[in-house]
């Protein structure tokens, strides 16, 4: 006999007659006739090569070995209950373990104040928090949860939109005035560039979508180095406004091409297939699309820097 081929549906049958004695009891029991159920008992006794009960006008009791089998099955179908219940909690509950990961500068400046709000909403939740900005195998590492800017990849994970993530070309107002502002795209080539990583730039160039290609004079994988250098007078740089937002509102860097929005991209919640069922993941990537969405707390501040700069290139009356 292969073990694998019992059906639990026959063995739930034989417990439910051993527990009530009867045949037909059990059958209401379960919603099936009776004849039904005897069938699967049956069948049951027939795979395991042995009888489990004894029949009779006053009804069914366990023999020896019926009784044996019985102690064990009603145990393994009582674990089968409590793993239900454990699932049936998990998904209707906001308690348990979440971990996840998200990308350093927007994890340190936005996203921790906002988990620190959740969590103290959600004290049974518990929060296990990597920021780093490679992408990480949620899957292989055992992530319940990614925070990701930018386009994804197609894969089976499950996405959520959170916010629009927008960016800002900026330079400081040292540099502005030694080497002037750009009026175009076009003209980013006669400037100093500093470059994330191997970031392509693109705008919006009338009805069409242009790509500049920049030579760096600095290039970095951290936004945070970037407008550093930005903010010391070291030339331009792309910036997503979460990064570039408290610079500009203090003055420190100025908005440069406001009339040609560069390509923007958004900020996700990545899940595996089947974490995004958990209430507490729900709870969380809810919780995250309020708090950012729909649009970010940080983008005034670079409207308001982009009207002054407009401003500037106004004619005076």
């Amino acid at each position: 006999m292969e073990r694998s081929s019992t059906d639990l549906v026959d063995v739930l049958a034989f417990v439910r007659v051993a527990e009530t004695g009867s045949f037909a009891r059990a059958a209401e029991r379960m919603g099936l006739s009776k004849p039904a159920l005897s069938r699967r008992v049956a069948r049951l006794e027939e795979q395991l090569g042995a009888r489990l009960l004894t029949r009779s006008a006053r009804g069914a009791q366990p023999t020896d070995i019926g009784q044996a089998y019985y102690a064990r099955a009603a145990n393994i179908l009582a674990e089968l209950d409590a793993a239900e219940e454990v699932v049936a909690e998990a998904v209707t509950q906001i308690a348990g373990p979440i971990r996840l990961t998200a990308p350093l500068t927007f994890g340190v400046t936005h996203l921790a104040p906002a988990l620190a709000e959740f969590a103290l909403a959600h004290p049974k939740v518990e929060l296990d928090i990597e920021f780093e900005d490679r992408h990480v195998d949620l899957a292989g590492g055992g992530y319940d949860l990614a925070v990701r800017i930018g386009r994804l990849a197609d894969s089976a994970l499950i996405a959520r939109r959170i916010a629009p993530v927008r960016k800002s070309v900026v330079a400081s107002p040292a540099y502005l005035a030694a080497r002037g502002r750009p009026a175009s795209p076009a003209e980013l080539t006669d400037h100093s560039i500093l470059l994330y990583a191997n970031e392509s730039w693109r705008f919006r160039v009338g009805p069409r979508w242009q790509t500049i290609r920049v030579t760096p004079a600095l290039r970095s994988n951290n936004g945070d180095m970037l407008l550093a250098a930005a903010k010391a007078g070291l030339g331009l740089c792309l910036l997503p406004n979460f990064i570039a937002a408290p610079a500009l509102a203090a003055g420190e860097v100025e908005p440069v091409l406001g009339d040609f929005p560069a390509e923007e991209g958004a900020l996700h919640a990545v899940m595996p297939p089947g974490r995004a069922t958990t209430a507490r993941l729900r709870a969380l990537v809810d919780f995250l699309v309020r708090r950012f969405g729909p649009e970010p707390a940080w983008d005034p501040c670079w409207e308001t820097a982009q009207a002054r700069e407009a401003g500037r290139r106004a004619p005076a009356e």
